[in-house]
């Protein structure tokens, strides 16, 4: 009877163990709540400060935030570190490259305006920008050899690497 006894309790405690919460039973009151708080802290935050972007000037006149980071993409191929930049809409003559302490330096600048004037309208565009994009370089390079070349929106830059910089590969003899 005893042994009976402990049998059914120690069945008991398995069961308990073994009983699973419902997260479904919680869950819903949990993210009603939070809805709920982050909701009255959002209308809360719009009657403090009722239509903030649009107090921003940004929103009023275009800012050149496409212009100021082009995309670059870094290769490392054998001798050469090569980059790739996107600079579309800029001419060979709008473009800067300067190689300095292990940093590559892009700097471009354009300044449009084109004016129609067909005696029944005038149509005046200007579109102006500029951008400065600074490259860590991966390795040392050879600064007095530095190629670049632009065609089609891309600048490419070709940078032959020292040679400290080249990996040099050293058999190694396995006993």
């Amino acid at each position: 009877m005893a042994s009976n006894k402990a049998l059914t309790t120690m069945k008991e405690k398995e069961n308990r163990a073994l009983t699973t919460q419902r997260p479904t039973e919680v869950l819903p009151r949990m993210i009603a709540h939070d809805m709920e708080r982050l909701f009255d802290r959002m209308v809360e935050e719009f009657w403090r400060r009722p239509f903030p972007a649009l107090l921003r000037p940004e929103h009023w006149w275009p800012t050149q935030t496409a212009m100021t980071i082009p995309a670059v993409d870094v290769y490392d191929e054998k001798d050469n570190v090569v980059i790739k930049a996107e600079i579309p809409g800029f001419s060979k003559e709008d473009i800067s490259v300067q190689v300095a302490d292990s940093m590559l330096t892009i700097k471009g600048e354009k300044q449009r305006e084109e004016e129609v004037n067909n005696g029944d309208y005038y149509q005046c565009e200007r579109s102006f920008g500029s951008f400065t994009r600074n490259v860590a370089l991966p390795c040392d390079v050879k600064a007095d050899q530095v190629k670049a070349s632009c065609k089609n929106g891309v600048l490419e830059v070709r940078m032959p690497k020292a040679e400290a910089a080249k990996k040099k590969v050293i058999p190694v003899e396995i006993e």
